[in-house]
């Protein structure tokens, strides 16, 4: 297999994630903030950053909070301004996802955000995945002209869901490009490339690397007890690399 023939997405929690995935060789970059509660908005500061780091594409997810997918029209008005930031700041694309509360896509949001977003490219995150019916969702997300889905196939992870990202592969039918997501690495991108023959991959392929602090108060927590918070997690290019080549040498 060639380079050539697949992409490969890096989830960048940080400027300095974002330089280690372009060093490992990713095609792209979805830039996020709290990856704890899966991914929201970045500062604009981050972005541009980012941006001016970057040689490969950035996508930049919208999302103002964590929890679910079914937002008031307060949030819908805030990620549309954050989708005028992202392309102010030169994103190539925005990462976005609206559900209705019956757990359909919210049609109306998707379009408004949609026109937002102009020009750049537009991807559907994992609330794909907790939408009712995955068949009937991808449709109308086709019909929306949404270039990509991000999608585990409706499971914890990406190697869970081969059999409906198969299915679902095989009825986008190249209308929509699938982007497999959620636990892939380099043990298992090339089994998930065999049982789905998905293109696209997207992963983190993070390391946690030990705080600089000299000095730690044990007692004090800035978020939940128990979280170790002199811990970083960083995207290592060596595990970008190993991820790549796990795909394109295999059999």
């Amino acid at each position: 297999m060639e380079r050539q023939d697949f992409l490969f997405e890096v989830c960048a929690n940080s400027v300095e994630s974002c330089i280690q995935a372009q060093k490992g060789g990713a095609d792209r970059v979805e830039l996020c903030a709290g990856l704890s509660e899966g991914g929201t908005t970045p500062s604009y500061a981050t972005i541009k950053e980012a941006r001016e780091v970057l040689d490969i594409k950035l996508h930049v997810i919208i999302r103002p909070r964590g929890g679910d997918f079914h937002y008031s029209p307060r949030e819908l008005k805030m990620m549309g301004n954050d989708i005028r930031m992202a392309e102010q700041l030169g994103a190539d694309g925005v990462v976005i996802g609206c559900l209705n509360t019956d757990g359909s896509i919210d049609m109306n949001a998707i379009e408004r955000l949609c026109e937002k977003a102009g020009n750049m490219s537009v991807t559907f995150h994992r609330a794909f995945d907790c939408c009712r019916n995955l068949e009937e969702a991808l449709e109308q997300l086709v019909s929306l002209k949404i270039d990509r889905i991000l999608t585990s196939g409706a499971e914890a992870s990406a190697s869970i869901g081969t059999d409906l990202l198969c299915r679902l592969h095989k009825q986008a039918a190249e209308r929509i490009h699938l982007l497999a997501g959620c636990g892939v690495n380099e043990t298992n991108i090339a089994d998930i490339y065999h049982q789905t023959g998905i293109h696209e991959y997207h992963f983190s392929a993070r390391e946690k690397f030990p705080s600089s602090m000299a000095f730690v108060n044990r007692r004090v927590f800035m978020g939940s007890p128990g979280v170790d918070e002199y811990t970083i997690e960083t995207t290592s290019a060596e595990k970008v690399v190993r991820a790549i080549n796990a795909l394109i040498k295999s059999e």
